[in-house]
């Protein structure tokens, strides 16, 4: 038995938590907000400036600051320096897709239930931002393995992670090709605990969802058009292996906050998607029938050949843009490293 005295050792800090404290440093992204609430996000460089038609703020100024400063540039503006909160850094960060609101982001984590140490399986990484979300949930003793069909988003998606977590994450793989043909390859039958997919057609994946997915296990799906919500939830009915679906959108209202003047912002986050979740059943259960439910939609021919991103309003991503986006997303974590690097190099070098 230990004694009352006897120092307990310290617990290892989740994997980028190191870089969310301190004093802020060459190679992190900070977050300036000015006196009318406007918002730039910078990379810190050493002898950098941030420029504007209101003078410019040196790079060194603000290096080696606490996180919460207030400094001034050369005209006398003020500007507020903290970190970015990770709603901040996906709306930022570069992207060759649309990105997963963090409105949407957090209702998947939670009606998802995904947890620490959860095995989790993604489909449609995109830029990554659902990634951070999903890995910050499982820890870094969890398992997020996702499927991307573009190489040119997993480098996007690779580049931004890695820039937010300081580095690869532990927990993280990431796999390209069709998410039904490859999930089955990778995962053994019933040992993933939560299946998340932000993709086109989720219907085409039910056998596979259910061939990997354990008994409880929760099945979320991000689909934009009510149409997409409609034959998902039909094909999860029709596969009998999963309990009723559920499906809902949620909606953010800012509010105005001065003196007396309290009222709804004029603008809001509106629709972005819709969420539909179900849960695996035990081997051989069959699910329940709602005894209430409006028939079947019949699909035709010409319904079913309509799934492209086109028709749904997604428009093409030029290959100039994704190669633009994936050189940003990954330029922070080289800097980083060449920076990490020379310092190493000095504090070696000096007797």
């Amino acid at each position: 038995m230990n004694s009352d005295n006897q120092e307990q050792p310290t617990a290892a800090a989740p994997h980028g938590a190191e870089i969310r404290r301190g004093p802020l440093r060459p190679g992190e992204r900070v977050q300036l907000t000015d006196e009318k609430g406007r918002r730039n996000t910078i990379t810190l460089t050493e002898g950098g400036a941030f420029h504007t038609h209101r003078g410019y703020l040196q790079h060194d100024t603000v290096i080696g600051l606490p996180e919460g400063s207030v400094v001034s540039n050369t005209a006398g503006h003020q500007y507020q320096i903290l970190r970015p909160l990770l709603s901040d850094f996906v709306l930022s960060m570069p992207r060759g897709a649309a990105v997963v609101y963090p409105k949407d982001a957090a209702q998947i984590v939670t009606m998802a239930d995904i947890y620490p140490g959860a095995r989790v399986v993604e489909a449609g990484v995109g830029s990554g931002a659902l990634s951070i979300s999903l890995l910050r949930a499982v820890g870094d003793n969890g398992s997020l393995h996702s499927f991307e069909r573009r190489e040119e988003f997993a480098q996007i998606a690779r580049g931004n992670v890695e820039t937010f977590f300081g580095g690869p994450h532990p927990a993280w793989n990431i796999s390209l090709g069709d998410f039904q043909d490859e999930v089955v390859k990778t995962e053994k039958p019933g040992s993933v605990d939560r299946v998340v997919l932000d993709m086109l057609a989720p219907w085409e994946c039910t056998d596979a969802v259910a061939t990997v997915l354990a008994p409880g296990g929760v099945w979320i799906s991000y689909v934009a058009t009510v149409t997409q919500l409609s034959r998902t939830a039909e094909a999860i009915r029709a596969d009998g292996r999963f309990t009723e679906p559920d499906g809902w959108e949620s909606m953010v209202r800012g509010w105005h906050l001065e003196g007396l003047a309290v009222r709804p912002d004029h603008r809001m986050v509106a629709h972005t998607g819709f969420l539909l979740t179900a849960r695996r059943l035990a081997e051989g259960a069959t699910g329940l029938v709602a005894k209430r439910r409006a028939s079947k939609t019949n699909f035709s021919e010409e319904d079913l050949n309509a799934w492209t991103p086109a028709a749904v309003g997604e428009r093409e991503v030029s290959a100039h843009k994704l190669r633009r986006a994936a050189k940003d997303a990954s330029s922070t974590v080289q800097r980083g490293a060449l920076e990490n690097a020379e310092k190493f190099q000095q504090e070696t070098d000096t007797p």
